[in-house]
């Protein structure tokens, strides 16, 4: 072996070996170690690197996988340029499309417009009404709230409701637990045993109902955790919840319009429990909702709408709104907001 005396970095030496495989003797020289940055274009010149420092780290990373990335990565890049230039172009279109509608119809027709689909597009997430009915129970059947499996799916978890006492409800009433329309019909449970299970399971949903319209995405497969029956949690995220494209992935989100859904089955459910007729301003405040909203729902669910006074344990200075459902069902009429609208028009 023959070698070259080397040169000392850092307290370390390197070298390198080079094997002379006739005569299997190796020759060691000296090496030095140098940290490079590679430049990525060609034709890059040093006054370039001021730009290339002030690239984002996905422009950094893109320029990367140009210069060294593999075939697949190479693929995916230029995916995701096109697909990005393809929503510029469409954005665009819409912008112009949109442009030459209301050129051509003018702002005020296209504001009377969407006023007049106010009442059909909450019609489209009601429960189905059956328009016919002989008897208020009729009109939203409670097996299109809940199915018969569902139904039976709820004995478990509202066990608890079934068996609750008085200093209980004083606790829960304490810690908001649960929605007040539930703490509030807790108190009047029937002392027959089968309808009094029937209660529970309905108020056990109703509250689930509630507290599932406060969630926005739904990142989680049990968002109401594991004690909620899977047939529920299933029911939730199939009936109450939209799809979504984000971060390269689809979510279940709870949209404006998914919460005005689950407010229509909370109403109908509510109007199964108390006898169809119900306090609306209760139910508004545990839904987190403004009152035209609420009042605009309940009006196309049909119900009749009259003030009264609200129960002792809530706001007794609000004026509350009594939700009635009777038959004959009244005609449908326009929404609030839209005559506010007409009259700014």
């Amino acid at each position: 072996m023959r070698h070259t005396p080397g040169r000392s970095t850092g307290g370390f030496w390197y070298f390198v070996g080079v094997l002379d495989k006739d005569s299997g003797q190796m020759e060691v020289y000296n090496a030095e170690i140098f940290n490079m940055q590679p430049l990525l274009s060609d034709n890059l010149v040093p006054d370039d690197t001021k730009d290339y420092q002030n690239k984002s780290y996905r422009e950094k990373m893109d320029l990367c996988i140009e210069a060294f990335g593999t075939s697949k990565q190479k693929r995916a890049l230029n995916s995701r340029r096109m697909n990005a230039v393809g929503s510029d172009i469409f954005n665009a279109a819409v912008t112009k499309a949109a442009a030459n509608i209301i050129d051509a119809k003018g702002v005020t027709a296209l504001i009377q417009d969407v006023a007049q689909d106010d009442v059909q597009n909450i019609s489209t997430f009601l429960p189905p009404c059956n328009e016919d009915a002989d008897k208020p129970e009729n009109v939203y059947k409670f097996e299109d709230i809940l199915s018969p499996a569902e139904y039976e799916a709820l004995r478990i978890p509202a066990a608890a409701f079934v068996n609750i006492t008085p200093e209980e409800i004083t606790k829960k009433m304490q810690d908001r637990s649960h929605c007040c329309f539930v703490l509030e019909e807790l108190k009047f449970l029937p002392a027959n045993e089968k309808s009094r299970d029937h209660k529970a399971r309905c108020l056990w949903f109703l509250d689930t109902l509630v507290k599932f319209s406060y969630q926005k995405v739904i990142k989680t497969k049990y968002p109401m955790g594991h004690e909620c029956p899977q047939i529920i949690s299933k029911k939730l995220m199939r009936n109450f919840t939209s799809l979504t494209y984000n971060n390269s992935s689809v979510q279940n989100l709870v949209s404006a319009s998914m919460k005005a859904k689950i407010t229509a089955y909370v109403i109908a459910l509510a109007l199964h429990i108390n006898n169809f007729q119900i306090d609306l301003t209760v139910l508004q405040n545990d839904l987190k909702l403004k009152e035209s909203r609420m009042m605009d729902i309940a009006r196309a669910m049909r119900l009749k709408v009259s003030k009264a006074k609200g129960l002792p344990e809530f706001e007794n200075d609000q004026n509350h709104k009594l939700g009635t459902l009777s038959l004959p069902l009244p005609m449908q009429k326009a929404s609030g907001n839209q005559k506010k609208r007409k009259k700014m028009n």
